[in-house]
């Protein structure tokens, strides 16, 4: 039995649409929790009484501007996501698809109360899960945007040597190592911004998470283009992000974890701090999508989950018609 899923450029702008709607939230929060505005709105689901869409425009100000647009933002997020899910199930024939478009609504639905028990409970361990689920739904979104895209529906390579799957398959496990390195790493990241402790473990991970990058990148530079699809791009895009959130680091530990830090402005501390955070995310996102592509354009035999995915996913170009077609289901 055939399947054909026409590719659908409305389904990918979505979700890109999405993915960039969310990135922009994840920098209010991390606006938020820079200038220790999440408490400004004392209240949840209502701003001071109001209606959250009608609160005037004059009364944010300071810490209220900065908590209210995060709820505004957090909203058309929301929204996005719905619009997201429906256009998956009226233009994408994938089931696993279907049930991610599922599982980021159901996650945005929790992200949205989670920020609401942070302000009604008054408990920062709401504010940690809240900030760690948030990376891990950008990723998940950047994720479905790459599925919706052309990109997916590439042929896998045919010419690979029994030697570049045993090559692939080391590259397979460091890419999902570094990528679960570097969520790791964000969660420490969130409850030292949000506790002050654990700076330990973030450094010790911060350490592992650069090693790993670095084996990475040259991993994938010394294949030569052998692996169709991936390209070097965006490995070297990675390592260039490692760099500058490397110095990013180093700025926001002198900026709050110091006394010189104290000689800072207040604007220079919170765009430091802050733009930790959103690099933080690019990399997850970053690392996310390569290891999405190697596993993808790649023929190592990988986990027992990963090569049912793939098999129920295999799929070949209709460049005549424009549409794809999945063989060897019934």
């Amino acid at each position: 039995m055939q399947q054909h899923t026409p590719y659908s450029p409305w389904l990918h702008r979505t979700a890109r649409l999405t993915a960039g709607a969310t990135f922009l939230l994840i920098v209010i929060g991390g606006i938020v929790t820079s200038t220790d505005s999440g408490l400004a709105v004392p209240d949840w689901p209502t701003t001071f009484g109001y209606n959250m869409f009608l609160y005037p425009l004059s009364e944010m100000v300071g810490g209220i501007l900065y908590e209210h647009s995060h709820r505004l933002m957090g909203s058309l997020v929301g929204m996005l996501t719905i619009v997201l899910f429906v256009l998956i199930l009226a233009r994408d024939s994938r089931k696993w698809l279907k049930w991610l478009g599922l599982a980021a609504l159901i996650a945005v639905i929790v992200q949205g109360v989670l920020g609401g028990l942070r302000v009604t409970q008054i408990n920062r361990n709401f504010a940690i899960v809240h900030a760690c689920l948030a990376q891990a739904f950008f990723a998940l979104l950047c994720g479905i945007a790459w599925f919706a895209s052309r990109d997916w529906w590439k042929n896998k390579t045919e010419t690979a040597t029994h030697r570049n799957e045993v090559h692939s398959a080391s590259l397979r496990r460091l890419s999902l190592i570094t990528t679960c390195l570097i969520y790791v790493q964000l969660i420490f990241g969130a409850i030292l911004r949000h506790t002050g402790s654990r700076l330990d473990a973030h450094l010790l991970f911060a350490f592992l998470v650069a090693l790993h990058i670095f084996l990475l990148v040259r991993r994938i530079l010394t294949m030569n283009g052998e692996i169709d699809g991936i390209g070097h791009a965006m490995p070297i895009r990675l390592l260039g992000l490692l760099g500058v959130q490397l110095m990013l680091g180093t700025g926001a530990f002198f900026a709050k974890l110091t006394a010189f830090g104290q000689t800072f402005a207040e604007a220079l501390t919170v765009t430091i701090t802050t733009a930790h955070v959103a690099v933080g995310a690019l990399m997850l996102v970053s690392s996310f999508v390569l290891t999405l592509k190697i596993y993808r354009f790649t023929d190592a035999p990988g986990p027992i989950l990963i090569r049912d995915f793939e098999a129920t996913s295999s799929e070949t170009d209709d460049p005549s018609n424009g549409t794809v077609t999945a063989r060897g289901h019934s």
